[in-house]
């Protein structure tokens, strides 16, 4: 099954299946099944067409997806780094932008870099 340019994987619940899709969330997934009057426990390989259709129209209509969301937010980033407030030189120099403490813990924005003394020195001569 294919949904806003993604496919959806075959063997798993519905309920779960649709979460792969860039925007839709559990609750999102509950709210959408809830509407289109489709079983959250059927597998996506077990709805028919019309389960299929209702449940895309009601994501294309009410929710923005995949490439839509995906530009909304980085035009949201480029006017806060052209602005140029706080939140933007925080998303320009690729650090953390909510308040979290930068001094340790903050690995999965700047990558694995240890910025700590001899840290990516080279060896002394001599040693291997």
């Amino acid at each position: 099954m294919r949904i806003s340019g993604i496919d959806i994987p075959d063997q798993k619940k519905i309920e779960y299946a649709l979460p792969y899709i860039y925007g839709v969330g559990l609750s999102a997934t509950r709210r959408i099944l809830k509407i289109a009057k489709v079983d959250p426990a059927k597998r996506t390989k077990e709805l028919d067409a019309q389960e299929v259709n209702r449940i895309r129209e009601i994501i294309e209509r009410e929710y923005k997806v995949e490439g839509d969301l995906r530009r909304e937010i980085m035009q949201n980033i480029k006017r806060l780094k052209e602005l140029q407030t706080y939140r933007g030189a925080r998303h320009a120099r690729s650090l953390p932008v909510r308040g979290q403490r930068t001094k340790t813990n903050s690995r999965t924005r700047r990558g694995n870099v240890r910025r700590t003394m001899g840290s990516g020195r080279k060896a002394p001569a001599g040693v291997k």
